[in-house]
């Protein structure tokens, strides 16, 4: 893809086929900041697949060699002029960064990152946010911030969700990059294939999610953030109120009316 976008050029383009919504990041030249603008687009793009029944599973991914460098550090130094020294705005896009990384765990469809490149910062935040990741073999992970004297404190959230205590720390205290393959490793992504696939494969992954009944993914990937919050005793209650409910389901009595009859099941639409 060509990285010498416009200025004029979306910052993030949408893709609908087969139930599935793509999302690409659109700012190579750039390296696919999370700036004010791609926050913005993001937000209003995942509200908009939230409410689009037609959309069964999202793939995230991105224009050029960098799948994402983080935060605009440009954008974000430019009002350390300000008289607050910049707390006001720095408090603000933060809080606008942390709203897109909760409205993915919120989306009633599954989100898959296809990294090609590099995930930094809040990058690799964004990839850790995702449900489900899949790297090109070549893709490479890091929270740098510790070499500019700024911790990755809001990546260590995601972070900390998904990898061991002692992983997630790694990343955080020595800010190396990740390979793909010790990603995979560590639990950042679920899959590693040949560079410059990344996005074929999420592409197959997404395909067999929006093969199964809408309802009951939606059921399952709330429940999922849902108990993982809460101790073993109330995550167990929570899960068992969350399966009656989806027994009494339309769906579930079609799926295991048809797994009796022996025919593929027809799924509410």
């Amino acid at each position: 893809m060509n990285v010498h976008q416009p200025e004029t050029a979306p910052v993030l383009l949408r893709q609908d086929a087969d139930g599935i919504a793509t999302l690409t990041l659109n700012r190579p030249q750039a390296r696919n900041p999370l700036s004010e603008a791609m926050l913005a687009a993001l937000a209003e793009g995942f509200t908009a697949i939230a409410a689009d029944r037609s959309v069964k599973a999202v793939i995230l991914a991105a224009a050029g060699p960098v799948f994402s460098a983080g935060h605009d550090l440009k954008e974000m130094t430019a009002h350390r002029a300000d008289p607050d020294r910049g707390r006001a705005y720095f408090a603000e896009i933060l809080g606008r960064c942390s709203a897109v990384m909760q409205q993915i765990t919120a989306l009633p469809q599954p989100v898959i990152a296809a990294v090609e490149g590099t995930a930094t910062a809040a990058g690799c935040q964004l990839v850790a946010t995702c449900d489900l990741a899949v790297a090109g073999a070549d893709a490479r992970f890091c929270t740098p911030g510790v070499h500019i004297g700024l911790f990755c404190s809001t990546p260590m959230v995601a972070l900390s969700r998904n990898l061991s205590a002692k992983h997630a720390l790694e990343m955080l205290l020595l800010g190396e990059m990740v390979p793909a393959a010790e990603a995979a490793r560590m639990g950042l992504v679920n899959r590693v294939v040949p560079a410059g696939t990344a996005l074929a494969e999420a592409g197959r992954l997404a395909a067999v999610i929006a093969s199964k009944s809408r309802a009951t993914i939606k059921i399952g990937k709330r429940a999922f953030y849902e108990q993982r919050e809460m101790g073993l005793k109330a995550a167990y209650d929570h899960a068992s109120a969350v399966m009656v409910e989806n027994m009494l389901a339309r769906d579930a009595e079609e799926g295991i009316g048809a797994f009796v009859a022996k025919r593929p099941p027809v799924w509410e639409a």
